[in-house]
């Protein structure tokens, strides 16, 4: 983590352009699709992480070189061949004549920006500690342990992955908050006593954010409601909790404010990043983008949900995506 949190400023320089593109929807007063502006900014951060330069999504305000749709049918072949792995031998053998299947765009993504970091590096241009360069300095010490093919697929699958589960996840605390005014304003009201006390910064750190409690409760139910992977099983507490099996279930975020021994216990029962080696390596990225943008957004913006009436539709592509996530924003 300590490392991670060296990135912390690649992550800023992100959530101040995303702050800048609200102000001008605020300006406006158009209605804008919270999902895709959550995937623009995951996509930049992961591209200035992974390959110390953005894509350009949050400037554009769309999608750059085709990588949406190219992530997108990754995910799509990936959802269907993991079901029916026997076909995948015949089929990726068929994908590879087309050069413009989302598999092999976005391998192709990678090989060039893998190649053009390489060319950089050993032209002697100095480039900052991003994920590419720690790959390809592995690479030049042990090139039979780290070859460059590793390095492209893994730089790939930071850009593929890396972008998808963030801004669900933030997409899915954002819907949630909005869905719940009571929890909306409290957690508005934990964010202003501490700006006003001096506890958090003009530019929110990861360490600020870890000590507002309940911004933290409202992360952790969230992504339990809505996990980033799989189907999705109902995780629904009624007004006034619930008794299962003996055991009482309180309703909401209030859960996450129990004894520190249940919590801790609960925490370790969350399965929305994997669970002991099967856990997601991009865990403590995608928890420091969250816990520096949503809390800027809350203190800065008044979100509305246009359609609220409308309940929320998912696709499940290996990643259950939002689709549809209306809003409207106004300056506080």
């Amino acid at each position: 983590m300590t490392c991670l949190v060296q990135m912390e400023p690649s992550i800023g320089h992100c959530v101040s352009l995303l702050v800048e593109r609200f102000r001008e929807l605020a300006k406006t007063g158009q209605t804008f699709d919270m999902r895709h502006w959550m995937q623009c900014y995951a996509f930049d951060v992961i591209g200035l992480i992974t390959l110390d330069k953005r894509f350009g999504f949050l400037d554009a305000g769309q999608d750059q070189g085709g990588l949406l749709p190219a992530v997108d049918a990754y995910f799509m072949y990936a959802t269907h061949v993991g079901v029916y792995h026997e076909m995948h031998p015949i089929l990726i053998r068929l994908l590879s004549f087309l050069p413009t299947s989302g598999m092999i765009h976005l391998q192709n993504f990678a090989v060039e920006q893998v190649n053009h970091g390489k060319a950089l590096l050993d032209a002697g241009y100095r480039m900052d500690d991003a994920f590419l360069v720690r790959l390809l300095r592995m690479h030049a010490q042990n090139p039979e342990k780290m070859s460059l093919n590793d390095v492209i697929t893994y730089c790939g699958e930071n850009v593929g992955a890396g972008s998808h589960t963030t801004s669900i996840s933030i997409a899915a605390i954002m819907y949630h908050l909005l869905n719940a005014p009571i929890v909306y304003v409290t957690l508005r009201e934990e964010i202003d006593l501490a700006t006003s006390q001096g506890r958090i910064s003009s530019s929110i750190s990861y360490q600020e954010a870890q000590k507002l409690p309940y911004l933290q409760a409202c992360t952790k139910e969230a992504i339990r409601v809505h996990p980033v992977t799989g189907l999705p099983m109902m995780r629904v507490v009624p007004k006034g909790g619930m008794t299962l099996c003996g055991r009482y279930f309180p309703k909401g975020v209030e859960r996450w404010f129990d004894s520190d021994e249940r919590v801790s216990l609960m925490e370790r029962n969350l399965f929305s990043f994997g669970a002991g080696t099967r856990t997601c390596i991009g865990k403590n990225i995608s928890l420091i983008e969250i816990s520096k943008l949503v809390p800027e957004l809350i203190r800065r913006f008044d979100f509305k949900l246009a359609n609220p009436e409308i309940e929320l539709k998912t696709v499940n592509r290996w990643f259950v995506q939002q689709k549809n996530v209306l809003c409207r924003v106004h300056l506080r």
